[in-house]
């Protein structure tokens, strides 16, 4: 990214500030609260946009902001620990929100408007600010993807033209977002309906759980989660530069006592099978905060995948657990599957191997390809010492040195040879190993996600706790398609 710094900046020509029409702000506050956004959790999709700001334009402080009635609340901010909204005080990100393109402030301290702003006074003393706004088909700035830094600097106008690129993903993001609520809304209005013909028939039948609605993350989460009383590993490596990925996975938080927790691989790859990445991870996440049953949350991921144009014909595979922690220390595991390779449940064997067992529930079809759809699901215990290993389809077609695939039984044989601890890091990274021996390495993409229960003897004392392992950011083998 290139930046022109010098000595000294030519004060700017009177910038008059811009007051906020009443009726346009009025209608521009019902736009931000379309978008249902506002205190939602983190995002992993706006937490890399506000990363790759940062790093394009180098500097310390990236942020997505969406500004409300009086308030600035941030939805990502990169090298900004703590902070999670500020008032909306103009000169920044509260004057940007007023303007059509690109708001660029070399020295905020030679700025009439900017330099009374509490970010350029007060501790944090910001003094190159620029933000685009984030605005919607419709003409409304919602909010500012903005890069600061604490000395006075230049940018181009292709650097202006890079920042407002970055402000229409954050909205393609938001847009995504948006349109798996209405699904999920949707499907939410078509079930109240049929509750409420059961209902009429049959008065004794206990009323369909009501849907919540959050939502949040794209194509992969930046890390995974601590999960009390739990290990968690991840791997996940595309096969080519040139394309994106369809796998996907995330772990993410249920209610106080249960968590979810997802895989799965659209099929094809590139633009159009990462627009169907991002509407499957948010429908899924979604879903799960209504109605977290792994059966119901597959059939509105269908739903959803059916109805949305964006998807267009392209279908996926997944597999979608329930964990509820058990006060043995263990977990009981529902999980889901929709025409994705069987999961393994592992744990030590009284003859020092490994006990593997498939899980794979009978009758689950694929995702998005068939109105009817049918998903099926089991439940078992993951006990203290034992693992479960969930991967894509890139690790068993995988060829070995005789040109054979690895295949479900190739995989099920190396996990039951292994003497390594049953570990999620030793099962990610063992399996990481495996893939390296192959003489081609993986001919698609691979997501690895591995879960294993403590024992006795390798939790600390301090009772129970987690760790959360990345076994390989998001990267490529060195086969190229």
């Amino acid at each position: 990214m290139t930046q022109q710094a010098s000595a000294a900046y030519p004060a700017p020509g009177p910038r008059p500030e811009l007051v906020p029409d009443p009726d346009v702000e009025a209608v521009r506050i019902a736009a931000v609260r379309r978008y249902d956004i506002l205190d939602t959790p983190p995002d992993g999709a706006f937490d890399r946009v506000a990363a790759m700001a940062a790093r394009l334009f180098d500097v310390p402080v990236a942020t997505v902001t969406i500004v409300d009635t009086d308030r600035i609340w941030f939805k990502a901010a990169h090298g900004l620990v703590g902070v999670k909204e500020i008032g909306r005080d103009p000169g920044l990100c509260g004057s940007a929100i007023l303007r059509d393109d690109a708001l660029v402030i070399p020295d905020t301290l030679r700025d009439p408007v900017a330099a009374d702003n509490p970010l350029v006074a007060g501790e944090m003393g910001v003094r190159f600010y620029a933000a685009a706004p984030i605005i919607t088909p419709d003409g409304h700035r919602l909010g500012t993807v903005n890069v600061l830094d604490t000395k006075p600097r230049s940018i181009t106008e292709d650097d202006t033209a890079t920042l407002a690129d970055l402000a229409a993903i954050v909205l393609d993001e938001m847009e995504l977002r948006l349109s798996a609520l209405r699904a999920i809304r949707s499907e939410q209005e078509r079930r109240e309906v049929e509750r409420a013909a059961r209902e009429q028939a049959e008065k004794d039948k206990t009323a369909i759980a009501a849907f919540a609605s959050t939502l949040q993350r794209t194509l992969l989460p930046p890390a995974l989660p601590v999960v009390p009383g739990l290990e968690l590993a991840c791997h996940y490596r595309t096969a080519s530069v040139h394309d994106v990925g369809g796998d996907f996975y995330d772990v993410f938080p249920v209610d106080g006592s249960r968590w979810a927790l997802f895989l799965g691989d659209v099929c094809g790859k590139g633009p159009e099978a990462a627009t169907v990445t991002a509407l499957a991870r948010h429908t899924l996440r979604a879903a799960a905060q209504m109605d977290p049953d792994p059966v119901s949350v597959l059939s509105m991921l269908n739903t959803a995948l059916l109805t949305d144009v964006a998807a267009g014909s392209r279908f996926c595979t997944a597999l979608f657990g329930l964990l509820a922690s058990r006060e043995d220390g263990g977990f009981t595991v529902t999980m889901a599957t929709g025409g994705h390779p069987p999961a393994y449940h592992v744990r030590p064997d009284d003859g020092g191997a490994v006990w593997v067992k498939s899980v794979r529930p009978r009758g689950g079809m694929l995702v998005g390809a068939f109105a009817q759809a049918r998903f099926a699901q089991v439940t078992f215990l993951l006990a203290p010492g034992e693992g479960l290993f969930l991967y894509t389809d890139g690790l068993t077609e995988a060829r070995t040195s005789q040109g054979a695939l690895l295949g479900e039984d190739g995989l099920t044989g190396f996990l039951h040879q292994r003497t390594g601890p049953l570990t999620a890091t030793a099962l990610v990274e063992d399996a990481v190993t495996l893939l390296a021996s192959m003489p081609e390495g993986a001919g698609d993409d691979v997501a690895l996600l591995a879960l294993s229960v403590p024992d006795a003897e390798t939790a600390p004392d301090t009772g129970l706790s987690a760790t959360a392992h990345t076994a390989a950011a998001p990267d490529h083998f060195g086969q190229e398609g």
